[in-house]
């Protein structure tokens, strides 16, 4: 259409499924307006990992990202870019990287005991859960006592939490990053009402997450940096520090939502597949059992290893229901790529899933099938090209939290086929995909009966 192009063909929640419907159509690359902005779609996993490799000099997410985590106060280590970024990459990168995660691996364990508790609790009262919501008050947890060194206990409250503002979040950038203009700035819709209030609640939290913690390094200063939060604080007391008090409450709410949503919707999508199949659950409660011993839980880190099974089914379910469906790039000068003269500032969008279901990447890519993950792998049994395998994206800025989601996943997969027989409340075919800046599951109501 004149002006608008194919925005109204562009509907912000189904937005992953109208492009991928459009690149079987018309291949890869296609151009599509959205409004007067031309934007190229892409699915090669070739070219995307070009990109990703040649990020932050050749190429940049989206400008809008940029402007919009701004304006929310978030525009941490996932948006920042150019001379911005490299800073606080080391220091999250340190705060998350395979020995801190191993040294916290016994606040892990509590904290996944309690969400033991809160589902042996809902079981006896035979509730429904949302699963989404509750594997997202157990991320939120995590990730606050990991990195912040605060845990706000989601799992034992049931109103008042953080999470109930953070939700408001990522559905608010899918609205704003892909708007043709800043009608925000202009007319504020009951949405961006709710978000306000959402976003001085949420600031108010980390206000006091980070007094609290200048008061324990105030109490101990010489103790080293226990937790992400502390080493930013530190870093930002250095001479010629260029880490600034904006940059450490734009990391602390870009870490919170980061760490509420990606994983927690990642384990969610993972349960659909084990509660539709009891041969796989049966699986996983032999692995969990043999693993535990007499413990109700993963008992350290080193059992973790004996919990294959539990990472591969998720890393299944991401291959089929990939969390991060699109990724969004512009090059900083003129590119030339896979054949394509793309103009600087030309928004690129990369789909993850097209190359994942590709038959010439992954054998029987239509299947759920768990074993293709197995270590090691027969190549007997057909394609399996980890390069086009891009959950936690490639290059210089790769997920700096894959090895907390790992863990993650091992030990709630873990526990809950443990202790629990698994089973959609709701048909699977009515489960659908939205697209609220990451590809979450429109419902995902679960209920639990004990094992024997």
């Amino acid at each position: 259409m004149p002006i608008l192009g194919n925005l109204f063909q562009m509907a912000p929640a189904k937005l992953h499924l109208t492009l991928e419907q459009w690149a079987k159509q018309f291949g890869s690359p296609y151009r599509v307006q959205l409004g007067t902005i031309p934007v190229t779609v892409w699915t090669q996993a070739d070219l995307f990992q070009t990109v990703m490799r040649e990020r932050p000099h050749l190429y940049r997410r989206f400008a809008p990202m940029e402007s919009v985590m701004a304006e929310l106060g978030g525009n941490g280590l996932f948006s920042a870019e150019g001379a911005a970024w490299e800073p606080q990459r080391r220091l999250v990168m340190r705060a998350l990287s395979f020995s801190n995660i191993k040294g916290f691996f016994p606040a892990l364990e509590a904290i996944t005991g309690r969400f033991l508790v809160r589902l042996q609790q809902a079981e006896k009262e035979q509730r429904t859960l949302e699963m989404t919501k509750e594997l997202k008050r157990y991320t939120v947890d995590v990730t606050s006592t990991l990195a912040f060194g605060e845990d706000p206990h989601t799992l034992e409250r049931e109103q008042g939490i953080i999470q109930e503002q953070l939700a408001l979040v990522t559905p608010a950038l899918m609205r704003r990053i892909t708007a043709i203009f800043p009608y925000w700035h202009y007319v504020t819709l009951a949405e961006d009402r709710r978000l306000a209030r959402a976003m001085v609640e949420v600031h108010s939290y980390i206000r006091k997450m980070i007094e609290r913690a200048r008061e324990r390094m105030r109490e101990a200063p010489d103790a080293p940096p226990r937790n992400l939060l502390e080493a930013m604080l530190a870093a930002r007391n250095e001479p010629d520090s260029k880490v600034t008090d904006e940059q450490i409450s734009a990391n602390v709410l870009t870490l919170l939502v980061a760490g509420e949503d990606t994983t927690a919707n990642a384990i969610a999508w993972a349960l659909m597949y084990v509660a539709a199949d009891t041969r796989l659950q049966n699986r996983l409660f032999e692995q969990a059992r043999m693993a535990f011993g007499e413990s109700a839980i993963c008992p350290d880190y080193d059992a973790l290893k004996h919990l294959d099974l539990c990472e591969a089914v998720c890393n299944e379910a991401l291959r089929l229901r990939p969390v991060a469906a699109i990724q969004t790039f512009e090059p900083l000068t003129d590119v030339y790529i896979g054949g394509v003269a793309i103009p600087a500032r030309t928004r690129m969008l990369f789909l993850t899933r097209p190359a994942t279901r590709d038959p010439l990447n992954f054998a029987h890519p239509e299947t759920f099938d768990p074993d293709r993950w197995k270590h090691p792998r027969d190549p007997s049994e057909g394609a399996h090209e980890l390069k086009a395998y891009l959950t936690f994206g490639a290059g210089p800025r790769v997920c700096p939290g894959r090895y907390l989601a790992a863990v993650e996943m091992r030990l709630v997969i873990s526990m809950l086929t443990r202790h629990f027989e698994i089973e959609l409340a709701i048909d699977p075919a009515k489960i659908e995909e939205v697209s609220a800046f990451t590809m979450v599951p429109n419902t995902m109501p679960v209920r639990l009966r004990p094992r024997g």
